[in-house]
């Protein structure tokens, strides 16, 4: 038996050290200001691929409202928008890769934007199932408001739908409710992967420790990052008002912006 063996105290030096967990920086008010300018200049570097990928995002919202219009399921397009908020955090890993990239000074491919190469495709994976698992129990909660407010009767018509929700006391309460329970499940999202989708790009590190720095960057620079939580709604709601057109330059601005204030609120990686 070797001394290695018979020695409590003797250290296995061929395993690698514990990597020291992501620290969380204190940002100012004003910071997500400062990430907005700074995608927004990330757009413009590269237009063609930046609102190239935001023709993607229009175009797949445009078709998939289509689809629902044309099985007279209009109803669930506000739904289904509103799930957009939930699912953006990955859907935007390739504007992610594009600000990370040039922050380097790398030139940056179409390739590079469509098969994005993360640190933890495993980990980062998993969040997006996470992410769908909210988008499901929105849809499913969003359509168990449906029956609490107008009974277990058919999803109404487009030209009566708007009117019973705007106009009829139960479509107030429902809108009301549902927006309730939608930001609820919104915040819990931004909380969970504002912070933990971006790193996972870079950082080989798990999912549980990402999402529990995610929201340990959210809480301890709560003012600013309830600021970025509302600029995002407010642009994404915009892109999504103008018909999706608005998603042609709020969704990468955002994407781009999103990278800046990961950059910003995580401690640079030490070796």
């Amino acid at each position: 038996m070797s001394s290695q063996d018979t020695n409590p105290d003797a250290i296995d030096h061929s395993m690698p050290p514990p990597k020291a967990p992501p620290v969380v920086q204190s940002i100012a008010m004003d910071a997500p200001w400062r990430w907005l300018a700074a995608g927004w200049r990330d757009m413009w570097m590269r237009p063609g691929l930046s609102l190239g990928y935001g023709l993607v995002a229009v175009g797949t919202s445009a078709g998939l409202t289509a689809l629902l219009i044309y099985l007279e399921l209009f109803s669930l397009v506000l739904v289904l928008a509103a799930g957009f908020m939930l699912v953006g955090p990955l859907l935007a890993v390739g504007l992610y890769e594009m600000s990370r990239k040039l922050a380097k000074g790398e030139s940056v491919t179409r390739k590079d934007v469509a098969f994005v190469s993360t640190a933890a495709p495993v980990q980062l994976a998993f969040i997006g199932v996470l992410l769908s698992l909210m988008l499901l129990a929105w849809i499913r909660i969003a359509t168990l408001l449906f029956a609490i407010f107008f009974g277990v009767e058919s999803i109404p018509p487009f030209e009566q739908f708007f009117p019973a929700l705007i106009l009829e006391p139960r479509g107030l309460a429902l809108l009301v409710v549902g927006t309730l329970v939608g930001g609820a499940i919104a915040t819990v999202v931004f909380a969970t992967a504002v912070v933990s989708v971006p790193m996972l790009l870079e950082r080989d590190i798990d999912a549980v420790t990402a999402i529990i720095t995610s929201v340990k960057a959210v809480k301890d620079n709560l003012g600013p990052m309830l600021l970025w939580a509302w600029l995002i709604l407010v642009l994404t709601t915009f892109g999504i008002a103008t018909l999706f057109v608005g998603l042609v330059v709020t969704f990468p601005l955002v994407g781009h912006a999103t990278w800046h204030a990961y950059k910003e609120v995580i401690a640079p990686e030490t070796a």
